[in-house]
């Protein structure tokens, strides 16, 4: 079993929908703070309906810095972070299935105009993070997060070198 097609198969074309996920193996308990929750009601309803992430990953002090997400799928944690960096910081989602890009990519307008924003300060690019060494990304990032797609590479290894090297010196990594 190729666990990279498979792994595409299952979020590209099984699921449609967030309640369609097969498990819950991996989603955290705890309740989501407040000031998260707030930001979450501005990201609109087909995003937050084709979210199959496990977890939530919102480290503190983001304003203004260069976030990394790896296997952002339809991009509601990167519309969530958009809002903490703030319109001089910057979001770069990273997802392999065409039908989850589109979805982010084509509410990029939406949510920039519902956060009041002049410019955007989000991108989605489609790659594999086993091969983030070849997607030419800009090194130097803040904060790369992740929230379980890791569980799915076969080469972690790599994956984790890679985010290594993709973050500035004192850069953080939460998964």
């Amino acid at each position: 079993m190729d666990i990279t097609k498979e792994t595409k198969k299952y979020y590209s074309e099984v699921l449609q929908k967030s309640s369609d996920l097969k498990t819950n193996a991996c989603c955290t308990l705890e309740k989501i703070p407040e000031h998260i929750k707030d930001k979450l009601k501005n990201i609109n309803k087909e995003v937050k309906n084709t979210y199959y992430g496990c977890g939530l990953v919102v480290p503190d002090c983001l304003k203004d810095t260069k976030i990394l997400d790896l296997g952002c799928g339809s991009g509601r944690d990167v519309f969530l972070l958009s809002q903490f960096v703030g319109e001089d910081g910057f979001v770069t989602g990273i997802d392999m299935t065409d039908k989850q890009l589109k979805i982010a990519n084509d509410n990029i307008e939406y949510h920039m105009n519902n956060f009041g924003y002049s410019k955007q300060n989000v991108q989605f690019i489609k790659g594999n993070i086993e091969l983030l060494d070849e997607l030419n990304l800009e090194e130097n990032y803040d904060i790369v997060v992740s929230n379980c797609v890791l569980n799915l590479c076969k080469n972690k290894e790599n994956v984790l070198q890679n985010i290594y090297n993709l973050l500035n010196s004192g850069g953080e990594f939460y998964f």
